[in-house]
C-alpha cells in the first residue's frame, strides 16, 4: 500500500463518520457552547491533541475556551461548559473530571462512541461519533486504520465543522478572525 492510498482510506472514512453524526446532537452542543461563559475541553492522549486544536479554534471565534490542565486554566462554574472527548466514555481522567464539573454545577457535553458509558450517562448532551473504539461495539463504523485513529481524526474535523457553523451563527466575518490568531510566531 502507498501513502496516497492510505490517505484516501483515511479521508473516505472520516467523511463517512462525519455524515453519521446526528445533527440534533450537534445543534444542542452548539447551543450549549454559545450559552456558556467559558468552555473547557478534556481528553487524554491523541483525543486531547484533537481537542486542543478545537479549543484553539473556538478561541479564534472569540469564545473563552480552555483545556483542562493548561497552566492558565481558570475555575469552572455553573455558567460554564465542559466538553469531554472519550471514545469509550470510560477513560479515567475525563470520567473523573466530568464528575467534578457536574458537582460544581457546570454543564457537560460528551463526544464519543459508547452511549452506554459512564460519561455519556452523566452528560447533559451526548454527541456520538459512531466509529470503532477499543470496545468493538456492533454498530461502529469499522476502520482500516491503526487503533482509534478514525475517532481522533473525525473529532478534529468535527471541531472545525462546529467552528464554521458557530461562526455563521455569530455572524462573524471569517476574514476578520485573524485578529484572534497568535501573532508572536
Amino acid at each position: 500500500m502507498t501513502v496516497n492510498e492510505a490517505g484516501k482510506i483515511a479521508a473516505e472514512e472520516c467523511a463517512q463518520a462525519l455524515m453519521r453524526i446526528d445533527e440534533k446532537e450537534s445543534q444542542e452542543l452548539i447551543r450549549l457552547v454559545l450559552d456558556a461563559r467559558k468552555v473547557f475541553f478534556v481528553g487524554v492522549g491523541r483525543v486531547l491533541l484533537s481537542l486542543q486544536a478545537v479549543c484553539k479554534r473556538m478561541a479564534h471565534l472569540g469564545i473563552n475556551a480552555h483545556y483542562v490542565g493548561e497552566i492558565t486554566e481558570p475555575a469552572i462554574t455553573s455558567e460554564d461548559l465542559l466538553i469531554v472527548g472519550s471514545g469509550s466514555g470510560e477513560s479515567i481522567i475525563p470520567r473523573e473530571i466530568s464528575k467534578k464539573a457536574k458537582e460544581l454545577g457546570a454543564k457537560v457535553v460528551w463526544i464519543g462512541s459508547n452511549k452506554e458509558s459512564t460519561i455519556a450517562k452523566l452528560a447533559d448532551c451526548c454527541v456520538r461519533i459512531p466509529v470503532g473504539t477499543k470496545l468493538g461495539l456492533q454498530d461502529e463504523l469499522k476502520s482500516e486504520q491503526i487503533m482509534t485513529s478514525l475517532f481522533e481524526q473525525t473529532l478534529l474535523l468535527y471541531g472545525d465543522a462546529l467552528a464554521k457553523v458557530i461562526a455563521e451563527k455569530k455572524g462573524l466575518d471569517i476574514r476578520q478572525l485573524w485578529q484572534y490568531h497568535a501573532n508572536l510566531e
